[in-house]
């Protein structure tokens, strides 16, 4: 087999493949075979049609077409392979050229992730915010902490932003109620920010066994969209009390006995969480500033596939959300012409950065091995709260095992150019990414990298 390779442009090549016929043998052998499971030949059992038989009954071309189907999407892949190049859409090939018992022809043109050099990454210089911990961190972690063991307390007075009633909902469309629109005993946060626009304002100043009448538009069921009138009663009105801070609420939120080991422990949580953070820092930006040296044509195809995953990913969410595509928007605090604009960024972004990773990938010969893919799925299976056991059957059931092994060593190629890089925090103090590897990891500092690149981030 002899393959020609043409650059119709930084992204797409024309593959010529020229086959000699004997290399073509076992697929003829499968088009017979194939051929005589199909055809009914009075006097020969199905499948025992010889081959002579069926050329006469059916002509070679028949035999010839059969052949090509199974020979050609495997000698396009060995193309591929000898030919250094890596498709990212499906070809467009076409047979050119059929000489039996001589040679066969044929063409594919396919869109390729386009060849460039990396740049010298040790370069790179990144700033990332400081690692200190403030009263004021702790304090919002107390805080937090106090809004989880709050209490509800009824009030006699009017509802003020923050506090909690308990309503009931009706809508009405002409005068007629809509059934699917009614419910009862709803507990609501005022000032929350509802989909239901004009909620929060009518209930603003609302008593106990007061009744409010508001236009709006629907955001759910058969009628969304359409304007209607709600009704609501509130039932009751109640406030968030929270918990004093003091040894009493130590003991009741976490294992300590004295608010001041349990302020320690927080301090902790938050510095490790702001190294965990520096990492994850580190790595995207320096990612993101060797990006910046590099500018990368990107396919069409591709591209214009991860656009339409992410469109039909939102399809999904507004479908499963139940509201209205207006309502699910306003929810949201965008548009949809704002969400497509952020998708053809975000997807030529991602194309950018996977190719540059996988250049690094291949550049630094990175690997994965048995113990990292366990650690991954052993970590992704407690993030979306299924067994391990589950989810690596899920993988391999769905062939996912080579797209978890891509992330992992995406994940690796982040971490040798974070490594690289010159790191300082806003402060202008250096930062030493192995000290940090060290703190997190004390038992195995040479785990300390596996940690913080399993972080999850987006491109």
């Amino acid at each position: 087999m002899k393959t020609a390779v043409e650059e119709l442009s930084p992204t797409r090549v024309k593959l010529t493949v020229e086959v000699p016929f004997e290399e073509l043998g076992e697929s003829m052998k499968a088009a017979y075979k194939k051929v005589a499971q199909q055809v009914r030949v009075p006097g020969f059992r199905p499948g025992k049609v010889p081959a002579r038989i069926i050329e006469q009954r059916f002509g070679r071309a028949v035999v010839l077409e059969e052949t090509l189907n199974d020979a050609v999407p495997k000698l396009y892949g060995q193309a591929v392979d000898e030919s250094d190049i890596f498709p990212v859409s499906q070809p467009d090939i076409e047979v050119t050229k059929i000489e039996d018992g001589e040679q066969v022809e044929f063409t594919a043109e396919v869109d390729i992730r386009p060849n460039f050099d990396l740049p010298d990454y040790s370069d790179i210089e990144i700033t990332v915010p400081a690692a200190e911990v403030s009263d004021a961190d702790i304090d919002a972690q107390l805080d937090a902490l106090r809004q989880r063991f709050a209490t509800l307390t009824g009030v006699e007075r009017p509802a003020v932003a923050g506090d909690y009633v308990v309503m009931d909902l009706a809508a009405a469309i002409d005068g007629v109620n809509i059934e699917e629109q009614q419910a009862s005993e709803v507990s609501y946060e005022v000032g929350a920010g509802s989909v239901l626009q004009g909620l929060d304002d009518a209930l603003l100043g609302m008593s106990a066994d007061e009744e409010k009448t508001f236009t709006s538009n629907l955001v759910g069921g058969a009628n969304a969209g359409e304007e209607a009138e709600i009704s609501i009663k509130v039932k009751s009105v109640k406030e968030k009390v929270l918990p004093e801070l003091e040894d009493e609420f130590a003991q009741l939120a976490s294992e300590f006995d004295t608010l001041e080991e349990l302020r320690g422990s927080l301090s902790e949580q938050v510095r490790r969480t702001k190294l965990l953070d520096q990492v994850v820092q580190v790595r995207e930006k320096a990612v993101d500033a060797l990006l910046e040296k590099l500018d990368i044509p990107l396919p069409d195809s591709a591209l214009t596939t991860e656009i339409d995953a992410r469109k039909h990913n939102l399809e999904h969410q507004i479908s499963d959300s139940g509201l209205s595509r207006e309502a699910f928007f306003r929810l949201y605090q965008t548009t949809e012409e704002e969400r497509f604009a952020e998708f053809e960024e975000s997807a030529a972004k991602a194309l950018k950065t996977g190719f540059v990773l996988d250049k690094i990938v291949k550049q630094e010969d990175l690997g994965v091995s048995e113990q990292e893919l366990t650690d991954f799925v052993v970590r992704r299976a407690m993030e979306i709260g299924v067994a391990p056991n589950t989810l690596a059957q899920h993988l391999a059931d769905n062939d996912q095992l080579t797209l978890a092994m891509v992330e992992i060593v995406r994940d690796k190629a982040k971490s040798v150019v974070g490594d690289a890089a010159k790191v300082t925090d806003e402060s202008g103090a250096e930062v030493d990414l192995k000290a940090i590897y060290a703190e997190l990891n004390p038992q195995d500092e040479s785990a300390g990298q596996d940690e913080p690149a399993g972080e999850k981030s987006e491109d």
